[in-house]
């Protein structure tokens, strides 16, 4: 799962597709073509010099990770011009830096790197630097900006905000309401920053108590045990906060297995199994708030401005961003459609 203490520049593309998702860089509007303030081309859909980009990331072992594999290849097969090295993907750092020290040695244009360790990375990112290779750091930050060119990845203290006001505002007016928190991997940051915006949020409904919290690990058998818990220690409560829909698909079978409805769920990431019971409308979960893979189209879509030399339509800087931050939109039954094409298996 992705791990950043990041939030950079707030570009709110997860409201569109992959396809479209970094509209700035791809964008065929006249007027979006140069940048405002020089004569230096933004980058846009025609083919363009070539630009061979090496990809490496973890394992995929987990539906986000594999959407961001599938988000990068697809979109890289959307330029002629776009030559993609990929790598197998290894949840070993060892293994990883191996695999980033060959697609150095193959002198790709640009790197795009989503590391299984941020920290453990930073030196293989340092060594692409310093070999003339721009890094795109995807989503899991290196622990030095000298080790990428620019940073994209998603908001985990904005996801548990945005999961908190949700929340909050389908309770504000419940006395004594009482919410419950399922979470992730508690020895990842990105746990942390998602509890920590939760909580931040629910502070400004007084009327709301977080009761319990329980941890998970990102998998659908650890989301049924420990939902299960949950459950069984609390006989009453108004409102469920799930970090994760792969395990929000064993904690949805917990419920049900107790027979209780008897409180609303909000799930986080963006899968297309939660949006679809969201539009089905059937079950305890009525929202997500997501976490979108699509990111890893927008880096590919950075890498090949940065091979290319381009800035980004709209934006009157020379050069692309050094930091993007995705939104981390709610998902609900009003506005399920408008995000279903985001939503990963």
């Amino acid at each position: 799962m992705p791990e950043t203490s990041r939030r950079g520049l707030l570009f709110g593309t997860a409201a569109v597709s992959a396809g479209a998702l970094l509209s700035a860089c791809t964008s065929n509007e006249p007027k979006n073509s140069t940048p405002a303030t020089n004569n230096v081309p933004a980058a846009d859909d025609k083919p363009g010099e070539p630009v061979t980009i090496g990809f490496a990331g973890p394992q995929a072992d987990h539906g986000w990770l594999n959407a961001i594999n599938v988000n990068a290849k697809e979109r890289a097969k959307k330029y002629s011009e776009v030559t993609l090295e990929i790598t197998e993907g290894s949840n070993d750092t060892a293994t990883q830096i191996g695999q980033i020290q060959t697609l150095i040695n193959k002198k790709v244009d640009v790197l795009v790197i989503l590391p299984a360790d941020g920290k453990a990375l930073t030196q293989v990112g340092l060594q692409a630097m310093k070999a003339g290779i721009p890094v795109v750091n995807l989503d899991r930050i290196f622990a030095s900006p000298q080790a990428y060119r620019c940073w994209i990845g998603g908001d985990n203290y904005g996801m548990g905000l945005n999961a908190g006001r949700y929340i909050g505002e389908q309770l504000k007016d419940k006395p004594n309401a009482k919410v419950v928190e399922l979470a992730g991997l508690d020895n990842l940051e990105l746990t942390k920053q998602r509890t920590q915006g939760f909580d931040d949020a629910l502070k400004n409904y007084p009327n709301i108590r977080k009761v319990a919290r329980q941890a998970a690990d990102f998998t659908v058998e650890s989301g049924q045990a420990k939902m299960a818990q949950l459950l069984q220690a609390q006989q009453q409560f108004d409102a469920l906060w799930n970090h994760d829909d792969d395990q929000g698909v064993g904690a949805l079978r917990a419920i049900q297995q107790a027979g209780r409805d008897d409180f609303l769920m909000v799930g986080g990431a963006g899968a297309k199994s939660a949006m679809d019971a969201i539009k089905a409308g059937n079950s305890v979960l009525k929202a997500t708030v997501l976490y979108p893979p699509t990111m890893a189209a927008s880096a590919i879509d950075l890498a090949r401005a940065l091979g290319q030399k381009k800035g980004i339509g709209g934006m009157s800087e020379l050069e692309i961003p050094a930091s993007i931050t995705l939104y981390s939109a709610v998902v609900t039954k009003e506005n399920v459609d408008e995000y279903l094409p985001t939503g990963f298996s």
